[in-house]
């Protein structure tokens, strides 16, 4: 179900009026539906039904504590790319030891604060980064479990940014080098081989790519296990996508089912890593308009959000609904323009959109995944607040960063007066 609807002519978020969020936390303001969290998340959990699995959430679509402690409350665990990203869930009272540890520049001290939180598994990047895992779990006199991440060489048909199973990509390790690999890994005593992964991209909408890519990670599982290497976790990545405009990706049911067809009766314990399919469209960013302005070639509304808070338009080209707050009778072709002094600053272009006036508001919806966390101070703006609508009460779990803040840490030189 939709949990952003109109309601006597006004948009809300579960049972809150828009309007009373952005008059309290102002705009623009990222705003999240609880309901719709915990829905996406329970679509996981009933799809892989009996199937042994865990369900971690990719921390880097949406880090905020709230959505971290909601998830973590249902039982999820979660896939972290940096320390700070595990500060996160730690603070946010996640359990470490359903924690994977991703991303290809892990540092010494990030290893060691993973290490010591008591996570379940690295995965892997690169030999060179196994010979660093190996040395401080040396160090610290422990075996650092660890999955080599498999580069299976599959083709996603996403957008190339996102796009991480390539042979051309930097993403893990040539699955021709990484039995080798594996090999080696198995003699080092900082270790210990707990599993393996994989992960091709995001905003898949179709099924075909998981099934070639776990067709060919279930029987490189095979081999190891044949040469004496037992694999007990097997983490597949994320990357099912969402619907922003026309798309129809698959349903977590049956993304489910194609990953245990696969691997048929194996043994093995199923890792997922899904971010945007749980807090993407659990998400919008509300934002008043500021003004119109044209010109005799286009009509431009001027909102007071920008690139800043919302890169995806301008990074990917990415499309993103725009609604009113106010049911609007009434459209107009525009670009949707931020205040940011880019020609790259917009929600839209040559849309039809709302034709809302200054002082109106207008909603980008599908917003909940790589927004804020991608949102920046760039132009000197102050980053949005967050806020979590849990039936009919909000929260404002991030304040809206203010003007002192922005300066914070900063310093002027004696030398300069």
């Amino acid at each position: 179900m939709s949990h952003f609807e109109y309601k006597d002519g006004r948009l809300h978020v579960e049972n809150v009026p828009l309007a009373r969020i952005a008059e309290q936390a102002g705009t623009p303001s990222y705003v999240y539906s609880l309901a719709a969290i915990r829905e996406a998340y329970a679509g996981y959990v009933s799809g892989f039904g009996d199937r042994t699995h865990l369900v971690c959430y990719s921390v880097k679509a949406n880090g905020n504590l709230a959505v971290l402690r909601a998830l973590a409350n249902e039982g999820a665990g979660f896939d972290v790319v940096s320390g700070g990203e595990l500060h996160r869930v730690l603070a946010a009272g996640g359990d470490p030891g359903k924690v994977v540890f991703s991303g290809v520049g892990k540092q010494p001290w990030e290893i060691r604060m993973a290490l010591e939180a008591g996570i379940l598994m690295f995965n892997v990047e690169s030999p060179a980064e196994l010979d660093t895992i190996d040395c401080v779990g040396r160090e610290m006199n422990t075996r650092a479990p660890v999955a080599l991440r498999v580069n299976p060489d599959v083709d996603p048909k996403t957008h190339p940014y996102i796009s991480t199973g390539l042979k051309t990509s930097k993403f893990g390790i040539p699955l021709e080098r990484c039995f080798e690999d594996y090999q080696r890994a198995a003699t080092m005593k900082g270790l210990e081989i707990v599993g393996a992964d994989c992960h091709i991209g995001s905003q898949l909408t179709t099924t075909e790519p998981f099934v070639e890519a776990v067709g060919r990670m279930t029987r490189f599982v095979d081999r190891l296990a044949d040469s004496g290497i037992e694999i007990r976790l097997l983490d597949m990545g994320g990357g099912l996508g969402i619907c922003y405009q026309d798309e129809t990706p698959p349903s977590t049911d049956t993304y489910a089912a194609v990953l245990g067809d696969a691997l048929g009766g194996r043994d093995l314990t199923l890792i997922v890593e899904p971010g945007r399919s749980i807090v993407g469209n659990a998400g919008c960013l509300v934002t008043r308009v500021l003004y119109h302005k044209g010109n005799n070639q286009k009509n431009f509304i001027v909102v007071d959000a920008a690139m800043n808070d919302l890169a995806r338009p301008s990074l990917y080209s990415a499309f993103h609904e725009i609604l009113a707050e106010s049911e609007a009778t009434q459209s107009v072709v525009a670009d949707v323009v931020g205040p940011v002094c880019e020609s790259g600053d917009f929600f839209a272009k040559e849309r039809a959109v709302a034709n809302v006036g200054p002082g109106g508001l207008l909603v980008v919806m599908s917003a909940g995944a790589y927004g804020f966390a991608m949102a920046s101070n760039y132009n000197a703006r102050t980053k949005p607040a967050e806020v979590l609508v849990d039936g009919d009460v909000f929260h404002i779990v991030r304040e809206r960063e203010t003007l002192e803040q922005l300066i914070q840490g900063e310093t002027i030189p004696e030398s300069l007066g």
